[in-house]
């Protein structure tokens, strides 16, 4: 088996060993159901207490202000979804046009509800028209859905503005930070967010955990009905292992050498561009982690399967839409051709690459691309 060079952290990051050890401890020992009066449900419940404790201390939000669910999908569904239940006399909701599937996708189906849907466009590298989101809120927008930074280009939104737009137009704002939380810093007061979506597997934490914080006050109804768990928010037994995972992912992560991938990404971002990759989003307004290239003339995915057979993991943009073969609607709202779209390729960093790492991912990208285009 080849030394595997995992550059895919934007879909999945690998799961921390302490993660995992924290984890066995409530599937072995510590089972009992948090919702049971019995002791070792009292010991389930203390961890979820204390979980929500440190997630919310990370974002500066207060405990009871924070929702568990199963990630970033149902915490955006549950954000958006639950709002327009609770709230359903203003019918218009304000999204950008690079938002996740699980947002985008959400407002299509909610124009069958009559809701009105308004995309704002993004620059070439891939930031919002504030201007001209700032115009389009009026006396009708129940919602502002802006992501911190977005999945496949990793470009960051000014969300501390916006909040401020949001705030004085009297409207609700709701940020999907599942790639940002746990990486950037958020405070959730001072940048004005009414709602934050997270997930811990992008953290090193377990996959299918996740958190919405909604500001205390708002009213938002439930997608989930049955034991009233979660405050009523969210239906369901607790998963405590992941949710107990994902604090202990948290503690960890705000420790990453983030200076160091920060060194390795740029050098990356020099090197592919030496062998012709045009770099797609902002080069400055970007999270540290991400590399997000184009070398029009090849197929991408193609490209994707030459590179894991060498031992390299990489992606072509968001995990969702990687097996489906649509084109990517954010590279499309860059404004990059059919070409440049076809043959982009996402790479996601960690601490575990070095500078030996960079200098082969580069020789066997150039290799491949060199073969693509020729055949």
């Amino acid at each position: 088996m080849k030394n595997i060079i995992y550059l895919d952290n934007a879909a999945a990051a690998k799961v921390y060993p302490e993660v995992a050890e924290e984890m066995k401890k409530y599937l072995t020992d510590e089972y009992g159901n948090p919702s049971s009066i019995h002791q070792l449900g009292d010991r389930a419940a203390e961890a979820i207490k204390m979980a929500r404790e440190k997630i919310a201390k990370e974002i500066g939000a207060k405990p009871w202000e924070i929702i568990f669910t199963s990630g970033g999908t149902e915490a955006n569904n549950l954000a958006i979804n639950g709002l327009s239940i609770a709230n359903n006399k203003k019918k218009k909701i304000i999204i950008s046009s690079i938002e996740h599937p699980s947002v985008s996708e959400l407002c299509k189906f909610l124009q069958n509800w009559g809701y009105k849907i308004v995309e704002i466009p993004v620059d070439k590298e891939g930031i919002i028209d504030i201007s001209k989101l700032e115009k389009e809120i009026d006396a009708e927008t129940l919602l502002v859905s802006i992501m911190h930074v977005n999945n496949e280009i990793g470009t960051m939104q000014d969300i501390k503005k916006i909040g401020e737009i949001c705030k004085q137009k009297r409207v609700y704002f709701h940020t999907d930070a599942v790639q940002s939380f746990g990486k950037l810093n958020i405070d959730v007061k001072n940048m004005n967010i009414d709602m934050l979506s997270a997930s811990g597997h992008k953290i090193g934490g377990p996959k299918g955990i996740g958190f919405l914080y909604v500001r205390e006050g708002i009213k938002i109804s439930p997608i989930m009905i049955g034991g009233g768990q979660e405050r009523g928010f969210r239906s369901g037994t607790e998963n405590v292992p992941g949710i107990a995972g994902f604090a202990k992912a948290l503690e960890i992560a705000k420790k990453v050498n983030k200076d160091k991938i920060i060194k390795l990404r740029y050098t990356l971002i020099f090197e592919l561009e030496k062998i012709g990759g045009k770099i797609n989003g902002s080069k400055t307004k970007r999270i540290y982690n991400n590399v997000n290239v184009s070398f029009p003339g090849i197929e991408g995915d193609t490209a994707v399967v030459f590179l894991s057979q060498k031992g390299i993991m990489c992606s072509t943009g968001s995990a969702c839409k990687s097996k489906n073969l649509k084109e990517s609607h954010v590279l499309s709202a860059l404004g990059l051709t059919k070409k440049e779209i076809a043959g982009s390729l996402r790479f996601t960093l960690n601490e575990d690459i070095s500078e030996k790492d960079i200098n082969y991912i580069v020789s066997e990208v150039d290799k491949i691309v060199k073969k693509l285009r020729i055949n």
